[in-house]
């Protein structure tokens, strides 16, 4: 086969499975009908393991459960066996999504046949397990491959990911093998290990491993190294050698900068060694050097882009306790990342920020205040909009839309809503959003009144509701009542042209039903099935659940029974004949079943197959009842 024609085969097989794929649950995932698919295609005759590597690599790469399933179907074809090609390009997409028992099991059969792997297939297995916070089993990939067909980039990664998840004798051999092997350590990677190594590691050891790397010509930053150095020994409770080796470190062209030397103070400082801590105040001045912000930007933006927040988080902290210089985006970064596992940092780095009038973006805004909710540290989070607030930083809409749905989220209802207010002043007309916000939160919070009130204003403005904002109301109304002002915001909606969904039928047609309202649950219903055939199938199973739970047992037969059956599927009905059952309603039906069996015929045999495979039902034998019946 020609190559160019092999390549359009593979994408319209690719396509054919995507498009497929969609209308699966859950979509774009592996099925049996898409092996029916397949054989349809009629393309079995061209299999071969460069077609389906091609199919998968790169048509399904971010397709990992199609480019899986399209990998298993081949190997049950007959006369076909899978080759390094298309192992290679399974694993790629399995790297992508990180589906690492599925790489186990694979590279499993890859040892166990003998089947050679292209290096970059290992670099990026291994990259995936390290982002993926399966440190140990990357190494464990690693100890199965060439060192030299990894590189040094992944070597680096690797080395900092296993001392810093606390793997440090593996650590050890990854450094030991590069530095035999002459590859180039990165500030990163020797740096956390050393770090590490500082824990408890002699200083002979510690000083030996940064003579190894000089020796060995990496490009490493020493006074960046240094301060890992001195910040490792002094967190230790090592400052006296911390002390000591500051000498050291500028002998190996490490040149220990004002950083590390007010890390060795303080050290001191805390056990109470003032003599000391004079020494080291007096030879920072004499022989200490500005601490060059460049080079820590782009250290910490390479440890968050490593997913190492934690030691991003420490260095950031070394920094601002010291007041010393750092630009805006490392800020931005840290304040945006930290707060996911450390919102009490964030929110130092946040008032460093502030205290030196400058603001953080509006993306690290949101996620500051998104980690904050999620933690429940409301406090905090209404400092945030204090603080931003007083320095004048809510200047448009955007800013106060951020700040005001992550108060109302925080259930800040009386804080979110006065900012109207403010915003008034500043001639800011709220949007439906922040109006959403705010009457979500009222509604979450019962309060009713101040949700109306602002209903009102919303429109006395101007502006007009939306889906979102007749379904938060038409909700509440449902479960707590009046349903008749549910009901009455319904039709308000049809005057205003917004077209209800599935929501908004399934909440009102329930509350209809609690208060035994049936005409009107009716022709809400009714309503439904004229606006969208699809939207009423999807709606009337919960509508029976919800007539019956109500006791309104014959209404809901009645119900399906008016219904053609391109709305009534077999399912509502196997719905309400369990809840018959339940009920012990045995008259009701076999009635209905009567009218089933004059109806459709086929389709009470499908409905006698659906209600014979329930076996969790608390009363199986008025099921068994209804089955003899059919």
């Amino acid at each position: 086969m020609k190559a160019s024609s092999a390549t359009e085969l593979a994408s319209r097989i690719s396509r054919a499975l995507i498009s497929a794929s969609n209308n699966t649950k859950p979509t774009r995932s592996w099925n049996p009908s898409l092996e029916n698919l397949l054989h349809r295609l009629g393309f079995r005759d061209s299999l071969s393991p460069q077609l389906v590597a091609g199919v998968i690599d790169p048509f399904l790469l971010n397709h990992h459960s199609l480019a899986l399933g399209f990998f298993n179907w081949a190997s049950q074809q007959p006369s076909f066996s899978h080759t390094s090609l298309t192992y290679q390009s399974v694993l790629k997409s399995l790297s992508f999504s990180r589906q690492f028992n599925t790489i186990d099991a694979l590279l499993k059969q890859v040892r166990t046949h003998r089947i050679w792997l292209d290096a970059s297939v290992y670099r990026s297995v291994i990259a995936s397990l390290i982002i993926g916070k399966k440190t140990h089993y990357a190494f464990l990939v690693f100890s199965e491959v060439r060192i030299e067909d990894i590189g040094h980039e992944i070597c680096n990664s690797l080395l900092a990911a296993l001392a810093s998840d606390g793997y440090f004798d593996h650590a050890q051999k990854v450094f030991d093998e590069m530095t035999q092997r002459g590859l180039p350590l990165s500030t990163a990677g020797f740096g956390l290990f050393v770090w590490r190594l500082c824990g408890s590691g002699e200083l002979s050891k510690i000083l030996s491993v940064v003579d190894e790397v000089r020796r060995g010509g990496s490009e490493i930053n020493g006074s960046v190294v240094a301060l890992l150095i001195i910040h490792g020994l002094c967190k230790a409770s090592r400052a006296s050698e911390a002390f000591w080796v500051l000498d050291e470190l500028r002998r190996r062209d490490c040149k220990p900068d004002f950083m590390a030397y007010r890390i060795v103070a303080e050290g001191f400082r805390c056990d109470g060694n003032v003599v000391d801590r004079e020494k080291v105040l007096k030879m920072k001045r004499k022989l200490g050097v500005a601490p060059r912000s460049g080079d820590y930007r782009e250290f910490i933006l390479g440890l968050i882009s490593e997913r190492r927040i934690s030691e991003a988080k420490e260095l950031g902290e070394v920094i601002v306790s010291g007041n010393f210089p750092i630009e805006d985006d490392v800020l931005n970064v840290l304040i945006g990342s930290v707060s996911a596992i450390d919102p009490g940092s964030a929110m130092m780095f946040f008032k460093f920020m502030v205290g030196k009038a400058r603001f953080p973006t509006l993306l690290t805004l949101s996620n500051l205040c998104r980690n904050l909710s999620k933690h429940s540290n409301s406090d905090e989070l209404l400092e945030v909009f204090q603080v931003l607030s007083s320095g004048d930083y809510f200047k448009d809409l955007e800013t106060y839309n951020v700040m005001v749905s992550f108060l109302c989220k925080a259930g800040m209802v009386k804080e979110a809503y006065g900012v109207l207010p403010e915003m008034k002043k500043k001639g800011i007309s709220a949007d439906l959003t922040i109006y959403n916000s705010l009457i979500e939160a009222c509604c979450r919070e019962d309060l009713l009144r101040p949700a109306k009130r602002l209903w009102d204003e919303m429109f006395a403005n101007g502006c007009r509701g939306n889906l979102k904002t007749y379904n938060i109301l038409i909700q509440k109304f449902s479960e707590v009542g009046p349903v008749d002002e549910a009901l009455r915001l319904f039709q308000h909606m049809l005057g205003r042209e917004v077209t209800p969904d599935a929501m908004t039928y399934t909440i009102l047609l329930e509350g209809l039903c609690q208060e035994i309202k049936l005409q009107a649950a009716l022709e809400v219903f009714d309503k439904c099935v004229e606006q969208d055939l699809m939207l009423a199938q999807s709606v009337l199973g919960t509508f029976i659940l919800s007539l019956c739970k109500a006791g309104l047992y014959p209404a809901a037969s009645g119900l399906l029974c008016r219904l053609s059956f391109n709305v009534a599927h077999s399912v509502s009905h196997v719905v309400l004949l369990k809840c018959l059952a339940d009920a012990k309603e045995i008259p009701v039906a076999i009635e209905h079943i009567k009218w089933i069996r004059q109806a459709s015929p086929s389709m009470l045999q499908t409905i006698s197959n659906e209600l014979a495979s329930v076996s969790s039902s608390p009363t199986p034998e008025p099921i068994s009842q209804l089955l003899q019946t059919i």
